[in-house]
């Protein structure tokens, strides 16, 4: 259960990230649970767990935050519409999850593509994310679920994500409902941003850490057919 009182507004010191931060992670978006737009309202784009379970195994289940870099270039449905590629990192540091959709939208493309631009091929955002088995649905499976801070019209499930983790929030909860998990999940969103947007953190989304950030070429490397077996789910592991 989550403890009572009003929560700290900011997450990890003013002077920056501290060992073990910052965490660097990447893989395809792929399927998760299915339930960040239907039971939630705060999408999440899920990666493969394997490079936390090699690199950092002993990492505590919770809430982190920190920036990801996305290339849509993977992606047939997304890159299709995007306009020419752009590095420009992404300003929109909006903290509200309703109104925020990450990657992975339930709602169908035409409903939101006449009014949300295409997002550049390939571009950096603020993000939240969970790691672990979330108590409140019983998880059986340990999984890397992200809420990025932007929003985008349409799924790009197979997008190429990496992931720079920066900082710790919370450990995970079991709640009593699900406005409780959802209200904190807003919570979560607003310290995340706000923590972001300080000058050591903001660090991180420019110089050596951008090139990083806005480097896919681990994807070359990686066998499509396993990329398109995995992002539908058919690894057994994260289905939705």
């Amino acid at each position: 259960m989550p403890p009572n009182g009003p929560r700290d507004p900011y997450a990890g010191p003013e002077a920056g990230p501290e060992p073990p931060f910052p965490i660097k992670l990447c893989g395809p978006v792929i399927k998760g649970f299915g339930r960040g737009s239907k039971e939630l309202g705060i999408p999440t784009a899920n990666i493969p767990t394997e490079g936390l379970s090699t690199e950092h195994p002993t990492l505590p289940s919770g809430i982190y935050y920190g920036f990801v870099g996305l290339s849509l270039k993977s992606c047939p449905s997304a890159a299709a519409a995007a306009p020419a590629p752009a590095s420009t990192p992404s300003t929109n540091t909006n903290t509200n999850p309703a109104s925020s959709s990450s990657s992975i939208s339930s709602a169908p493309e035409s409903s939101t593509s006449s009014s949300i631009p295409a997002p550049p091929l390939v571009s950096i955002h603020p993000a939240v994310l969970s790691i672990g088995f979330n108590p409140f649905y019983k998880n059986t499976v340990r999984s890397v679920e992200i809420h990025i801070l932007h929003e985008f019209p349409r799924d790009f499930y197979g997008a190429a994500l990496n992931l720079l983790i920066l900082g710790y929030i919370r450990p995970e909860y079991d709640y009593v409902s699900l406005d409780a998990l959802v209200e904190d999940i807003h919570v979560d969103c607003a310290v995340a941003a706000r923590s972001l947007e300080r000058p050591a953190y903001q660090a991180f989304r420019q110089a050596g850490w951008e090139s990083w950030l806005t480097d896919f070429s681990w994807m070359d490397k990686v066998d499509a057919n396993e990329v398109e077996r995995v992002v539908l789910g058919q690894d057994g592991k994260g289905q939705g």
